[in-house]
């Protein structure tokens, strides 16, 4: 199943299947919006706060994502997995250089 994933300020929406996670469902389609990193919840680059949907995550370093910050809905999108529409803010660490 494939959900929509809105990505907040910048408009962009794209389509993204429940078994891929948010980051991977953007770069395949060659979309923008939010920043790649190392893509394996390490590095912090693909931060975002998940304002409407739900979703399953895998572990996330906790140097970039506190259980508090989690618990609001802040995630590394490589680590998420669509099981709803969603809709999502940027607040990673390059988040002025995408929202220019």
């Amino acid at each position: 199943m494939s959900f929509q994933i809105t990505i907040e300020g910048t408009g962009e929406q794209y389509a993204c299947g429940e078994s891929k996670h948010v980051l991977a469902g953007m770069q395949q389609l060659g979309k923008k919006g939010i920043p790649v990193g190392c893509r394996s919840g390490g590095c912090g680059v693909c931060k975002v706060q998940v304002l409407e949907g739900d979703y399953t995550s895998k572990k996330m370093s906790r140097d970039h994502v506190t259980a508090e910050e989690e618990s609001n809905g802040v995630v590394l999108a490589c680590r998420i997995f669509p099981q709803s529409d969603i809709r999502l803010s940027v607040i990673g660490k390059l988040n002025k250089a995408v929202n220019r």
